[in-house]
């Protein structure tokens, strides 16, 4: 069965930051790290180009400073500097910060950067460390997909569509692995009740007229059978040339 085309639509959806007490992180010698308040206050008002500078000077003053790492490279993934994102992230887990969201964000970028084993090393984390959200599922199993293996990216598909099961892109995502497996009727059944839900869901539609395009070529060949072989022509033309 030939691989299916997804949509997923952004390539990379950084989860917003919450910059409540909550975020903060406890790092080294345990005391609670935390960001100047103007450099959280333009990361809030999504002035990023502002936070970037301001917790750039705070990690040059504070370079273990694990929260303004963070802040740093959520700030500078929004501006699209990848480089940064992954730098600045990898700074805020070694000084001790362990939100799921920071190694989701992590394993985007570096999926997007198509290190595939750096992807799934964070992306597993952020399953290990935020096993209830959906996201961490979803887009581990895009990993595994992306890697050939079927059999962990339907796993982890389903276990996101079991905390969120009215997500359109992980339903759709989820037929396509069946379809790579061979499972064209699971695939199948899955577009034909998402389209009906969601009619105006293209990528479904989609690649449910994909399949049942491979599935009629497929049926069309058995009843034809295989064509001949050169051999065989040859025979056939020789017989005829005989008086």
């Amino acid at each position: 069965m030939g691989k299916h085309k997804i949509w997923f639509g952004a390539a990379i959806l950084l989860v917003s930051l919450s910059l409540g007490v909550a975020r903060n992180a406890t790092a080294g010698g345990g005391e609670r790290q935390v960001c100047d308040v103007r450099a959280d206050y333009a990361l809030g008002v999504e002035d990023y180009s502002e936070a970037i500078r301001l917790h750039t000077e705070i990690v040059r003053e504070h370079p273990d400073d694990a929260l303004a790492h963070y802040h740093l490279g959520f700030a500078q993934g929004m501006m699209g500097n990848r480089t940064a994102v992954v730098s600045e992230y990898l700074r805020a887990a070694a000084l001790g910060i362990r939100n799921w969201d920071l190694f989701l964000n992590l394993g985007l970028v570096q999926l997007e950067n198509g290190d595939l084993d750096a992807a799934t090393d964070s992306l597993r984390q952020a399953v290990f460390l935020g096993e209830n959200h959906s996201e961490s599922h979803f887009n581990l199993a895009l990993v595994y997909e992306r890697r050939g293996l079927d059999a962990d990216a339907e796993r982890e598909m389903l276990a996101s569509l079991r905390l969120d099961p009215a997500q359109p892109d992980a339903r759709n995502a989820l037929g396509a692995i069946y379809a790579r497996e061979g499972k064209t009727v699971s695939a199948a059944l899955v577009w034909r009740e998402l389209v009906r839900e969601a009619p105006d869901y293209e990528p479904a539609r989609t690649n449910l007229a994909l399949l049942g395009s491979q599935i009629e070529v497929a049926r069309e060949t058995a009843a034809v059978g295989p064509p001949p072989s050169a051999a065989a022509v040859k025979t056939v033309e020789d017989e005829r040339k005989l008086p």
